[in-house]
């Protein structure tokens, strides 16, 4: 394929974006906010040089934030700017930076679009985290002399196979990014074989994300909430759904066959939007839960007309199940339970971020499918950090014989926490990276601004 066919097929498609806003809005109306930056239209301006990251959603958000407070450290002159894709990302940046950042949705990769984003904001450098391949975007930014950088990129086999039959299309926009810093080995054989240049192996930044100061704290206060001091905890985190199946249910089978007396069970699902959807499915099952939102009493929705056959829960048990239906609280979960399952990985979704978990001394269960966490899913069970289950039923067996062995648990506990902190420092590796470019930029263009204490 070539970038102009890939381009006539965008146009293509183009007429169509206003009904697909509109159709992921009736769970999620943000999607209507912001819309005309989609487009490359925008209205903030800044009177500082700009530094662009562009973080897809919320894993990419979390896992730029140390680089981003580091950029904000050593070029206090400078604005960064991030560039979001879904407003569960742009919700994540208020959360962690506040004004201190500015951001705003990238435009669709059409060049009229692209075009009006670079022109209007003119970065001195743009980084796209974990592997955003925009091909117009990086022709123009090759066009424009601004170096685009591809940070803490990933490419499973997968993937490589997708972006394979793309062909010269792949290989020209791996060629024209300045820099493509990969998380692994396998990444950059992978990477190489499609024809990308400029490939360094700096590890994974999200092995420096550190909880917030008050996680801690947060979870044991949860726990206390909960009169769950004395009971086990379980986390089920970034469940998800696929078609027609969903992890929350084989979640309510496990915990179901697993005999372990007095067990609470969070579940913490992926995405805001399916919270209801969950919510359906614990009044289903009939067990006492409540929402994390709404800790003052058990939740007693009432049936719509909807699902009026499901049975409302009763008030008179003990509460066994929490909705974590509330964001940017992923580290305080951790910190509440004993042990965590990471979703995406019972169905064929590739996994989802396994090192938060570590990092706060937690053993990790996982299914299979962890094509996205490929490196850091084989180091966690190699350092007995972590454990894999093939389905709902090993997971049971899993959770029954590590709740019977506090021993066992107190090892992996340990293991999960030495095997995060020992992978940590691509945050300054990739910074190592991104300095030079900066400083170019002030002998290419001229650039006044630039702090010249920084030379």
């Amino acid at each position: 394929m070539t970038r102009k066919i890939y381009t006539f097929l965008l146009y293509l498609l183009l007429p169509f974006v206003p009904l697909k806003l509109l159709w992921r809005a009736r769970k999620q109306p943000e999607y209507l906010e912001h819309w005309q930056e989609r487009f490359g239209l925008y209205t903030t301006t800044f009177n500082k040089p700009i530094i662009w990251l562009h973080c897809v959603s919320v894993g990419e958000t979390h896992a730029a934030s140390p680089l981003v407070k580091l950029l904000q450290t050593e070029f206090p002159d400078h604005q960064i700017l991030l560039s979001h894709t879904t407003p569960t990302g742009r919700q994540a940046s208020e959360q962690l930076f506040g004004d201190s950042v500015q951001r705003v949705y990238l435009p669709y990769d059409v060049p009229f679009a692209v075009d009006n984003f670079l022109n209007h904001f003119k970065p001195v450098l743009g980084v796209l985290m974990e592997t955003e391949l925009w091909f117009n975007l990086i022709h123009q930014c090759k066009e424009k002399r601004i170096p685009l950088m591809l940070l803490n990129a990933r490419l499973s086999e997968r993937s490589a196979r997708g972006y394979g039959k793309l062909g010269q299309l792949t290989k020209e926009g791996l060629r024209n990014l300045a820099t493509i810093a990969v998380q692994s080995h396998e990444d950059a054989e992978r990477f190489q074989e499609l024809g990308g240049r400029q490939i360094q192996i700096m590890g994974n930044l999200k092995f420096d994300v550190t909880a917030p100061d008050e996680a801690l704290a947060m979870g044991l206060r949860l726990r206390a909430k909960l009169n769950a001091q004395d009971r086990p905890v379980f986390v089920a985190a970034s469940t998800r759904a696929h078609g027609d199946d969903n992890e929350e249910s084989l979640i309510l089978e496990a915990v179901a066959r697993a005999n372990i007396p007095n067990l609470l069970t969070i579940i913490v699902p992926r995405h805001p939007q399916r919270f209801d959807t969950v919510e359906a499915l614990l009044l289903k099952s009939g067990n006492a839960y409540i929402r994390r939102s709404s800790l003052s009493k058990p939740t007693q929705p009432k049936p719509s007309n909807d699902n009026a056959n499901v049975t409302v829960m009763p008030t008179n048990k003990k509460i066994e199940f929490v909705l974590g239906d509330t964001m940017g609280e992923m580290f305080s979960y951790f910190a509440a339970c004993d042990v965590a399952f990471i979703g995406g990985s019972l169905l064929p979704l590739g996994g989802q971020n396994l090192i938060e978990a570590a990092a706060m001394g937690k053993p990790v269960l996982m299914g299979p499918h962890t094509y996205n966490f490929a490196q850091a899913s084989s180091l966690a069970i190699d350092n007995g950090a972590a454990v894999r289950v093939k389905d709902a039923n090993e997971l049971a067996e899993v959770l029954e014989a590590l709740f019977a062995n506090p021993v066992r648990l107190k090892d992996m506990s340990g293991a999960a926490y030495h095997f995060s902190s020992k992978n940590r420092g691509a945050t300054h590796r990739c910074f190592e990276l991104i300095e030079p470019f900066i400083y170019r930029a002030k002998k290419l263009y001229k650039m006044p601004w630039l702090n010249e204490a920084n030379e």
